[in-house]
């Protein structure tokens, strides 16, 4: 049973926010969304845009994925941060979809983990956007403003998860962290969040002084 002050908090995101469940990251294909979400890690959407509207011009395919010079695919995400890590994962990512899946993204969440380079995060974004299975994505807006909300007490994004999936109704899983990102973005900013505009000022610890959840 949801809490009356988590349902009031869901009300006022949908009042505020969208309630179409839309994807900041852009792509055409579900393994062009996996590649994208796995270069998102510690980069911002938009630059990750950036990045893949070149990318996928010149990798066209998995098996071209697979198939490219590690050395040339760092240059083209270099700016993304991480890149020889993410080279690496990217390509042996590829490797697995064509030799596991027939070159196909899967569904389950313990195949999608089974990839190189794919924790929960990216399996449940796919899960999410591609598959429209109820997933809970822990990106660092939904870490840290869930946390001011007094959703979680946790710091592990596995625990964070596993605690909005009890606090939150499951039709509002996706939509949770659409929201969350775009609240995080435009008022609750990590070093200066703009709480004279804040529509959830009432419902933030940090802001009320309260450490402990009710």
């Amino acid at each position: 049973m949801i809490q009356e002050r988590t349902r009031e908090i869901l009300e006022k995101l949908n009042e505020e926010y969208t309630k179409e469940l839309i994807c900041y990251l852009h792509y055409s294909t579900p393994w062009q969304l996996l590649i994208a979400t796995m270069l998102s890690a510690q980069c911002t959407d938009a630059r990750v845009n950036i990045v893949t509207k070149d990318l996928f011009d010149k990798y066209k395919s998995v098996e071209e994925f697979a198939n490219a010079d590690l050395k040339e695919l760092e240059m083209y995400i270099h700016s993304t941060g991480f890149y020889h890590n993410k080279a690496k994962n990217i390509i042996s990512c590829c490797n697995d979809l064509l030799k596991k899946f027939n070159g196909q993204v899967p569904s389950d969440l313990e195949e999608l983990t089974s990839l190189a380079g794919v924790g929960r995060k990216t399996a449940n974004v796919i899960r999410g956007n591609i598959y429209h299975i109820p997933s809970i994505v822990v990106d660092t807006h939904v870490k840290r403003i869930s946390k001011k909300l007094g959703l979680t007490k946790e710091e592990d994004p596995v625990k964070i998860e596993y605690d909005l999936m009890k606090e939150l109704p499951k039709e509002h899983w996706i939509l949770y962290n659409i929201q969350i990102i775009r609240f995080g973005r435009e008022i609750c900013f990590a070093r200066n969040p703009q709480c004279k505009e804040c529509f959830l000022i009432e419902y933030c610890f940090t802001h009320n002084g309260k450490l402990e959840r009710k």
